[in-house]
């Protein structure tokens, strides 16, 4: 039996969804949530073998309730926005539902799914492959700390830290570590306000108070909140280059 959950804010969706997997005696739908918070902790508790999943909900969306799994399910998205087709795939979803789908269809994503299971295809920790999912431009990030569940404006954000395997986030309300590299932030963040100073550090050009030496030949920033932060020889120069534009 292929144990199934169904994640999307439209009611109606849901029972679409469901009245076409009633004709599937393989599949059980063991639980439907109407967004990222009560998916996320759906799926710790059921473990489903799938999950059919909508991309904008409110709360956090699709994409983002994804990166907070360690051992993620095999996933069928299903949206009406046809925009994040190829950014589906490049975390290797198993297949992807244009609303709305026939009945036809939702039969050829469940072949797929019949024909693979047991074949070791399901992405496991499917958020660390999630670097370039941010149609939008990166605006936030979704942390989690035990159980709880938060999403910060990039904005709030006063420097990220190297931390071996995850970034230290760091906003005044203290920090928070992400299994990301450095190389996703300082790619997925805007140039413009968020620069890589050093190989260990990047900050928020907006909380930058001055820059200073401290040693022979280094510099350092200091932020507003008092903060210092090495400068190497290459972040001083990227620095220049912002401070030009």
């Amino acid at each position: 039996m292929i144990k199934a959950v169904i994640i999307d804010d439209e009611p109606l969706a849901q029972e679409v969804l469901e009245e076409y997997l009633s004709d599937h005696t393989d599949v059980q739908v063991v639980g439907k949530f109407l967004n990222g918070f009560e998916g996320l902790k759906g799926i710790q508790e059921l473990k489903p073998d799938l999950v059919f999943l909508d991309i904008h909900m409110p709360k956090i969306n699709g994409f983002e309730m994804l990166e907070l799994l360690e051992d993620a399910p095999d996933v069928v998205f299903v949206t009406a926005y046809d925009a994040y087709a190829i950014k589906a795939f490049e975390v290797q979803a198993l297949d992807y539902l244009l609303k709305p789908y026939s009945k036809e269809r939702l039969a050829q994503a469940l072949d797929r799914y019949r024909k693979d299971r047991g074949n070791a295809r399901a992405v496991k920790s499917m958020g660390h492959a999630l670097g370039v999912l941010h149609p939008e431009g990166l605006t936030r990030i979704v942390v989690k700390t035990g159980h709880k569940v938060e999403v910060i404006p990039v904005s709030e954000i006063h420097f990220l830290s190297a931390e071996d395997d995850y970034v230290g986030i760091v906003t005044a309300k203290g920090k928070h570590l992400k299994l990301k590299p450095m190389k996703y932030f300082e790619e997925s963040l805007d140039p413009l306000k968020f620069v890589r100073v050093h190989r260990s550090f990047i900050v928020n050009i907006a909380e930058v108070t001055r820059l200073e030496p401290y040693e022979k030949n280094r510099q350092h920033l200091v932020l507003r909140s008092g903060q210092q932060i090495p400068v190497s020889r290459q972040g001083a120069l990227r620095l220049n280059e912002v401070f030009k534009v």
